[in-house]
């Protein structure tokens, strides 16, 4: 995949920034055309004349460079480099630099551009494994992949402090290799398609304080919204109530509840060319909500008894408005998977069903792994191994693509 296509390559001020020129000689042993950015730290690794003699082009230090004519076309530098490339790399990412692409700013020449651009923006961390550790990166490495950037994390050896842990950057190779499984899946293959997906846990109110809910974290949902935007779909991300950033190219909108969750869907489903229902929406909701906070001592023998009823099923509902839309379902099971499964794909008339079940390692809630189940509406059965949930979402999308 890297053949003719375009890198952006970001070296940020880490001390493995020496090893970017060989990398950037296995992109263009394998075709690919580069254009590097650096930060001012990072000039005290790597030389710029270095990185042009490798690349064949100018390379970008600082936000107010002097850019070869050639490669602009009366607009600014960083706009026409983001819609040049096919895909930026950023390698190595400081701490720093990691920190301050997660919270917007763009105040060197690689934030600015990570900030504008538009393809894939993948991110290789790397620093001192104490750094690397710190709650303050992992959650900015958090913030990073909600957003839709891609993290190959760091590996681990012995660092430049002398100290042994995770921290180095990863081989050239690995980096070369995670490039192309990238673009393989940005080569806009569902660009111009509309693409609806559900995503999250729905809360029912009991009162206004407690509610009956599910332990659904919304990851995989978004992984999906993520990867699809990636490919070039309209994306609509209806979402009930988590804590995730919304994905790059994505229209948000969320819903607490099924009902708030049926109508959003069912307003926006119309003109879709597929949907994908990923979210955890309850069953059941209680009969009446109190106004008011339940007092405990007011019940005799200090039991609540919650008379609940049917919500309504989104799934059924648009499958009889289906038209020639692909419908996606997700089903969680924790016995007889497969058989379970089959009956809801006949049922709410699906083209795909994702089964999976929670009690496996790896394939739980608030996780970033899944191991799922792909059943077609042809009865072909799937079983993928345990992977990342936005490789995950990647297996699917390649399936709905072919039925588009």
């Amino acid at each position: 995949m890297l053949k003719k296509k375009k890198i952006i390559l970001g070296i940020t001020g880490g001390i493995a920034a020496y090893k970017i020129p060989q990398l950037v000689r296995d992109f263009i042993n394998a075709g690919a055309t580069i254009r590097s950015v650096m930060t001012d730290s990072a000039t005290e690794f790597v030389t710029p004349l270095a990185l042009s003699t490798v690349t064949g082009n100018d390379v970008i230090v600082g936000n107010f460079p002097s850019v070869n004519e050639n490669l602009l076309h009366g607009g600014t530098w960083h706009i026409e480099f983001a819609q040049w490339a096919d895909v930026m790399l950023i390698a190595p990412a400081t701490a720093n630099t990691v920190a301050k692409i997660a919270h917007g700013y763009a105040d060197n020449a690689i934030t600015t551009l990570a900030l504008a651009m538009r393809c894939p923006v993948v991110i290789v961390p790397s620093m001192d494994t104490d750094m690397w550790k710190r709650s303050a990166t992992q959650a900015n490495i958090t913030i990073l992949k909600e957003r839709g950037y891609i993290v190959l994390p760091p590996a681990e050896g012995e660092l430049a402090s002398g100290l042994i842990g995770a921290g180095r950057l990863p081989d050239i190779p690995e980096i070369v290799k995670t490039v192309d499984k990238v673009l393989q899946f940005s080569y806009q293959d569902l660009k111009g398609k509309k693409i609806l997906i559900s995503a999250g846990p729905t809360y029912e109110p009991i009162d206004p304080v407690r509610f009956v809910g599910n332990r659904s974290s919304g990851k995989m949902g978004f992984a999906i919204a993520n990867a699809a935007a990636q490919r070039g779909a309209d994306v609509t991300l209806v979402t009930g109530r988590v804590k995730m950033e919304t994905p790059r190219n994505v229209k948000r909108i969320d819903a607490e509840t099924a009902e708030q969750m049926f109508s959003a869907i069912m307003k926006k489903q119309r003109g879709m060319d597929a949907v994908i229902m990923a979210a955890a929406v309850a069953d059941f909701c209680p009969v009446n909500i109190s106004v008011n906070k339940i007092k405990k001592e007011n019940f005799e023998g200090g039991n609540l008894i919650l008379k609940l009823k049917r919500t309504k099923d989104i799934l059924q509902s648009l499958a009889k408005r289906k038209s020639e839309s692909v419908l996606v379902g997700f089903a969680i099971e924790t016995e007889k998977e497969i058989s379970n499964a089959k009956k809801k794909l006949k049922s709410k008339n699906l083209d795909l069903i994702i089964v999976n079940n929670p009690m496996k390692q790896g394939a739980g809630f608030e996780v970033d792994t899944n191991i799922v189940t792909i059943i077609s509406k042809r009865g072909k059965v799937e079983r993928l191994p345990k992977m990342t949930k936005y490789d995950v979402a990647q297996e699917i999308l390649t399936r709905v693509a072919k039925l588009l």
